[in-house]
């Protein structure tokens, strides 16, 4: 099992950015495909982008392609996700995710969860 810990949201200008952090609990870090999912007010949860265990392969949504970008450290059991060029419509609460390593991460789909952290874009 691990345990997740978002962190880096906050309040930012259009077209400004961000990056968001994920700690992970335990040893076997590297055992797991990372995600990001974000769920917006009214709306329904939703994929960002996903990351396989060893890093070499990631996933976009089309809405974030070519914006955002997933990355990941093994040896300090940390995701990130790196957001540019933000839209008022990419405010949300961000949701870091983990699941067992898999040999896709297409559709990724998250078994362990951190608690969210907010990411509002003012227009």
């Amino acid at each position: 099992q691990v345990q997740l810990v978002e962190s880096g949201g906050g309040l930012v200008q259009a077209g400004g950015s961000l990056r968001l952090s994920c700690a992970a609990s335990g040893r076997t870090f590297s055992s797991y495909d990372m995600g990001w999912f974000r769920q917006a007010p009214g709306k329904e949860r939703e994929f960002v982008a996903a990351i396989s265990w060893g890093g070499s392969r990631t996933y976009y949504a089309d809405s974030v392609k070519g914006r955002f970008t997933i990355s990941r450290d093994n040896a300090k059991n940390m995701v990130n996700l790196q957001m540019n060029s933000l839209k008022p419509e990419d405010t949300a609460v961000y949701y870091c995710a983990a699941t067992p390593r898999k040999w896709t991460i297409i559709p990724f789909s998250g078994d362990y969860w951190g608690q969210g952290t907010q990411v509002t874009v003012s227009s």
